[in-house]
């Protein structure tokens, strides 16, 4: 039985701290095979640099996905060719730097990873989420059936109908990018686990991961201001999702919750 840990959303410094630190103890406690982990705001809450792929790798972290801000931070176009296991969205053109999927080898067997991005309400507008993911999974298949698909996207319909689409091909669908973990976990017909948003692993005292008062000051006054992300205690958001090795079909899906007073 594999077990994997889906970690949503790290936003800044206090949440990849807290993942940092307590990523090693989970693998222990909940016998984790496989961690994911969404770092696409990591870096002051927009982007990825390489340094914090670094400590989030040697932290025990499998693989790290991003999303709609995985180019924010500039130093991260060379690096993303050099680093298999950082993933940005699959339905970029061909062209683009890094890659959309990954099979990494593990002592139960080989499991997969595709990050993919929605369209509705979603910018840069890329390329056919449903058609990408078609395409990838049907190669993906061809080495392992454990396959899991993190779907950064804003709307509940985009990511309900993606993992619908892919219910039976693929062990997992678990979204990203809202920050707001939902309570729809489940398991389709053809063994295939949901969870429509896995939550963020961000300041708990905040909005979204970011200060409280500059962002109400936004909507009050609709004039710019940045949003500095949030202090205090972080909450751990995500799922843990456990699948049979032998078919690729999830057996369990549970939310993961965690809050660390102090990072």
């Amino acid at each position: 039985m594999f077990r994997i840990l889906f970690l949503g959303d790290v936003v800044g410094e206090p949440g990849r701290r807290a993942v940092i630190d307590v990523v090693p103890a989970l693998k222990n406690e909940y016998g984790l095979d496989f961690v994911v982990v969404n770092g696409e705001n990591a870096a002051g809450g927009r982007g990825i640099t390489p340094k914090i792929t670094i400590d989030l790798l040697r932290a025990g972290i499998a693989v790290v996905t991003t999303g709609d801000h995985v180019w924010d931070q500039k130093e991260i176009y060379n690096y993303i060719d050099t680093e298999p296991r950082l993933l940005r969205p699959i339905n970029y053109p061909p062209e683009t730097p890094g890659a959309g999927s990954v099979v990494l080898e593990t002592a139960k067997g080989k499991v997969g990873v595709i990050q993919v991005q929605g369209r509705t309400f979603m910018q840069p507008i890329l390329e056919n989420p449903f058609r990408a993911l078609d395409e990838a999974v049907t190669k993906m298949r061809e080495e392992t059936t454990v396959i899991f698909v993190d779907v950064h996207a804003e709307t509940t319909s985009e990511k309900t109908a993606i993992a619908r689409f892919l219910d039976g091909r693929v062990s997992a669908v678990v979204g990203s990018h809202t920050h707001v973990q939902t309570s729809d976990e489940q398991i389709f017909p053809g063994g295939t686990a949901f969870l429509c948003d896995g939550g963020m692993c961000g300041p708990t005292e905040s909005i979204l991961g970011r200060e409280i008062e500059p962002i109400i000051t936004r909507f009050l006054t609709n004039l710019p201001t940045t949003f500095p992300v949030a202090k205090g205690a972080v909450a751990l958001n995500g799922a843990i999702v456990e699948i049979d090795e032998a078919t690729g079909k999830a057996t369990n899906i549970a939310r993961f919750n965690r809050k660390i007073d102090k990072v």
